[in-house]
């Protein structure tokens, strides 16, 4: 039960969470690293350990699961793209995009993908090739999960949007790929589909995963979890000692979770990559309606009331300590009764919408597939009074954000 994978950063929660008398303060972490500003120039250690630090998770991806064999035997690059990996085209020699192009470079041959892998262009899968060109260990970077491509080459093949979170990637389908899962564990795995992830699994064993959060728009925001259990620096240490099983000691008696897997490989990379993760922007929004976006946004400030909650720069006032109760905000108690909080967080409103990449689903567990969802959601939690206008210029208003 221990297999698991989730790539970096943060968690957000139910888009649109409103203000009730459940409202309650974000209690203070026990984990806390260093929240102090990293010193200038760390963003690009940053990045580098964001698209390429497996934290030594070679030990547990090619040791314990055996993922270097399913790749070099199983995984094409097309089986690859299938299950919502991403290639980056700005790591690809010449002559190998002309060989796609030309359909003469073969995407259905294991072999292709050691290759690509050889020459770091599979997003968050970091591969070793031996001189024979023999895949020999695989490990996972923090990319994985929190990176997608523009597709300006292809589906699945473009320039990389890091931050961005791959919405078409079934880790589940992935993992179960694994000869060294029992059936039991491979249905779990099996069960979660493109875009969600389960960080609690391979902790408590039950199976509640949540929908792939951004990694962009960070930097005003101080709680990075659905849950509020703590800021970016926290959530990077559980994700990447307890998820990617990557080395290092993480522990939090109020989840009950402590892991030591010496020697230490996280703890001196998280003040670069935390400051490589606020550098990253949302995207802006669109398409939109613009005349539409503008009503939607008087909408959002009054009568839906939106604003009474997604306040501020950062659209969200967990920034000023302040979470809900599942109830109060119309979501489903099983994920949050996991956490730290027991509550959920107000989501900082970024990134909603960008397709191909970002079109949904919403709320932590993916429950609303659309924006249009999103809204009939809260209508009917607040007995709200919209008319069919004020809810579509709402939906194009929050395409903006």
């Amino acid at each position: 039960m221990q297999n698991r994978l989730r790539a970096s950063a943060t968690l957000a929660v139910a888009l649109l969470g409103a203000c009730s008398d459940s409202e309650q303060s974000a209690p203070t972490a026990t984990f806390r690293p260093d929240q102090q500003r990293s010193k200038p120039g760390q963003v690009a250690e940053g990045q580098r350990i964001f698209r390429e630090d497996t934290f030594g998770d070679e030990t547990f991806w090619t040791d314990t699961l055996r993922m270097h064999e399913v790749i070099r035997t199983a995984v094409s690059p097309n089986t690859a793209l299938s299950v919502g990996l991403k290639v980056d085209a700005d790591a690809l020699p010449a002559e190998i995009k002309e060989g796609i192009a030309a359909k003469t470079v073969d995407l259905d041959d294991p072999a292709t993908t050691v290759v690509l892998l050889k020459l770091g262009a599979v997003l968050g899968v970091i591969g070793q090739v031996d001189a024979s060109n023999t895949l020999i260990r695989v490990g996972i970077s923090c990319a994985l999960c929190h990176s997608t491509v523009d597709n300006s080459f292809g589906t699945g093949i473009g320039r990389r949007l890091d931050g961005w979170p791959n919405r078409d990637l079934n880790v589940g389908a992935i993992v179960a790929l694994s000869p060294a899962l029992t059936p039991a564990q491979k249905a779990v795995y099996g069960s979660w589909g493109p875009g969600k992830y389960d960080p609690r699994f391979n902790q408590d064993g039950l199976n509640i995963p949540v929908v792939l959060p951004p990694a962009f728009g960070l930097r005003h925001v101080k709680l990075e979890t659905y849950t509020g259990d703590g800021p970016v620096s926290y959530w990077n240490a559980y994700v990447a000692i307890t998820q990617m099983h990557g080395h290092g000691q993480f522990s939090d008696t109020r989840i009950g979770v402590t892991v030591n897997n010496p020697p230490d490989l996280v703890s001196s990379k998280l003040d670069p990559l935390r400051e490589y993760q606020l550098s990253l922007d949302a995207p802006a929004g669109g398409p939109y309606d613009a005349a539409a976006a503008r009503r939607g946004k008087t909408v959002f400030n009054s009568v839906a009331g939106c604003a009474r909650c997604h306040e501020g720069n950062a659209d969200t006032d967990v920034n000023k300590g302040r979470l809900y109760s599942p109830d109060s905000v119309g979501q489903d108690a099983a994920y949050a009764l996991r956490s730290a909080t027991k509550l959920y967080r107000t989501t900082p409103l970024r990134g909603l919408w960008h397709p191909p990449q970002l079109t949904g689903p919403y709320f932590h567990d993916g429950s609303a597939a659309t924006l249009e969802a999103v809204v009939e959601h809260y209508v009917g939690r607040f007995n709200l009074t919209l008319t069919a206008q004020q809810r579509t210029d709402l939906v194009e208003y929050l395409k903006t954000l």
